[in-house]
């Protein structure tokens, strides 16, 4: 490709609503242009990054035995009345009618779409297992689009949905996705992290995010740098402390904390490490009777260590929690403590709660709680001696650096990812929900056991640029840059030996196949280095008068500081060497 068959449109600035540097630098570079909120254009240069991603995600889903189709982004309502994802999934899910009053979605996913073809299609367990996949338009109405195509409301996606047997099929065509998801990462040349993730209400143990490890990442990720242990937040567990509870040596003591409605400030207060401060969260479960009418409610105490934060989805599956539960109301909460909140505590509360310690409480000696009185907490409580000893203990918390890694083989240590790949067990959510089944062996109707596999298509190249940026622009890794590499000539249009030795160079590096592009634009040559060092081409050669007389080039790699000189006609195999190593 030359450039002057090409569109290249580099920007000085970002755009004002811009916040993360992939947004910033994609915007920059000319790969991605805003159309509407949460929606872009895919420019010549981001569209082939793009592409160079579906391209290894298509050959190794391909390898792994899966079929390619593609399903359709506008999606009769039913199937989605079908599993009841229509009512429950919320305003994500765009609703629309087309002129005959009938119900459509615009698809975020395609199970229930995937779903109605395999009970059509998939007639007997001698068609199975069967992959189907697609690289297809998305589109979920976010709330609030934000971080260009890191959260944007029309992405492209690649979805996968495997149909087996039994259960221990299913869970062999999981591993065969869970393979061919780290060769696909292991080609993108990004560092990633396969980690197990929490499965939800489906329950089970597979399920696993692929995170692209990134300082700006939203998702903390969890692992043990001297093992293979990797977790997301959800799921890591938090082990019960190994040492048994010290004795009381305090008495319990109602003490004066005036204004001081946190455990930071109590601490602080107290002259005392925030780890001897207990925080008090309370919840709510209602019962509700056949017309979703309130019946009844229950009011529950999570206690925490004050320098722990609660894990919502370890609190949704404590017993009795997990049918769904809400932060308990004002009123709720005066009525059971007779206090407001900032100083509550399970000391005397005025009518009986459900109590839930974490296990890090449990024991803990001589602590520190909200006195369930305004400005007053009370210290040194035990339990045995000033409460009854807790009769549930759980995980409740989320972990932090240093804890104990579940394994057994050393510390956990915290960093941050962008989660751009899942594997997921289904099980038969989705084939009981549409009657979906198959002749068994024994001539029996069975419902399919279903997984599925997502990679964020167009997110991926957002969490490389994250990931792999400078001062002065993108990084690319050769697998997914716009072109492996440029030629840049000094003064082509005035020098003759110049643009000869570039289209030379040009010629012979398309014929070994490298993907490369000839900027014949006639810049100068601070604006064409720029131009390039924004866009991220990880190889550059550069081609100038001086050095054609010496019979050398520049050669630099986009992270080099300096360039190095090669010879004219050692160009061609010192770059092949570059992409080989």
């Amino acid at each position: 490709m030359k450039a002057s068959q090409f569109f290249i449109s580099t920007l000085k600035e970002a755009p004002a609503d811009a916040e993360v540097v992939s947004h910033q630098l994609m915007t920059r570079a000319g790969m991605i242009k805003k159309l509407g909120a949460g929606i872009y254009t895919y420019m010549p240069i981001g569209l082939r990054v793009i592409q160079k991603v579906e391209k290894i995600v298509r050959e190794e889903m391909n390898r792994a035995g899966a079929v390619e189709l593609t399903m359709p982004v506008i999606q009769p309502a039913e199937f989605w009345q079908e599993t009841g994802r229509f009512e429950k999934m919320g305003p994500e899910l765009l609703r629309i009618k087309d002129r005959h009053d009938r119900d459509f979605v615009v698809q975020p996913t395609s199970e229930e779409v995937v779903t109605d073809i395999a009970r059509q299609e998939l007639r007997s367990y001698k068609q199975l297992p069967k992959n189907f996949y697609q690289i297809q338009t998305k589109f979920r109405d976010e709330r609030r689009p934000r971080f260009g195509l890191m959260r944007g409301r029309e992405f492209i996606m690649k979805d996968a949905y495997s149909f087996d047997r039994d259960e221990t099929a299913a869970k062999a065509s999981y591993q065969v996705m869970a393979a061919a998801y780290r060769r696909i990462f292991d080609r993108f040349g990004l560092r990633y992290r396969a980690v197990a993730a929490d499965s939800g209400a489906i329950g089970g143990d597979l399920s696993e995010e692929f995170q692209v490890i990134a300082a700006t990442g939203e998702d903390a990720i969890v692992y043990c740098p001297s093992s293979d242990y990797a977790a997301n937040m959800e799921k890591a567990e938090s082990l019960a402390p190994q040492t048994p509870r010290p004795a009381a040596s305090n008495p319990m003591v109602k003490t004066p904390t005036p204004g001081k409605s946190t455990c930071a400030d109590v601490a602080e207060l107290l002259g005392v490490p925030l780890a001897t401060t207990v925080k008090s969260l309370v919840l709510a479960t209602d019962e509700l009777d056949d017309d979703g009418q309130v019946l009844r409610s229950q009011v529950w105490l999570l206690l925490l260590r004050g320098d722990h934060d609660m894990n919502e989805v370890k609190v949704s599956k404590v017993p009795g929690l997990d049918t769904g539960f809400r932060f308990a109301s004002l009123p709720e909460i005066e009525s059971h403590f007779g206090c407001k909140p900032g100083y509550l505590g399970p000391v005397g509360t005025l009518l009986p709660v459900k109590l839930v310690v974490d296990r890090e409480v449990a024991v803990m000696a001589d602590w520190i709680c909200g006195a369930n009185q305004m400005d007053f907490h009370m210290t040194g409580v035990n339990w045995g001696r000033d409460l009854p000893e807790p009769d549930l203990v759980t995980d409740l918390r989320n972990v932090v650096e240093g804890d104990a890694s579940p394994d057994g083989k050393g510390v956990l240590a915290i960093e941050r990812g962008i989660e751009v790949g899942h594997v997921f067990y289904l099980g038969t959510k989705y084939s009981k929900a549409m009657n979906a089944t198959f002749l068994g062996e024994d001539g029996k109707p069975a419902h399919f056991e279903m997984g599925c596999y997502g990679i964020g298509i167009t997110r991926l190249p957002a969490a490389a640029v994250e990931q792999n940026h400078d001062e002065r622009g993108i990084i690319w890794p050769d697998a997914i840059a716009p072109f492996t590499a440029v030629v840049c000539p000094i003064g082509m249009d005035r020098s003759d030996e110049v643009r000869k030795a570039a289209e030379q160079l040009y010629a012979d590096l398309l014929v070994e196949g490298i993907d490369v592009l000839l900027d014949d634009r006639g810049e100068r040559p601070g604006a064409m280095f720029a131009d390039w060092e924004l866009i991220g081409v990880p190889h550059r050669i550069t081609i100038g008068d001086r050095g054609l007389k010496s019979g050398q080039l520049e050669y630099q790699h986009r992270r080099d500081a300096t360039a190095t000189q090669v010879a004219v006609g050692d160009v061609v195999a010192f770059l092949k060497e570059k992409l080989a190593g």
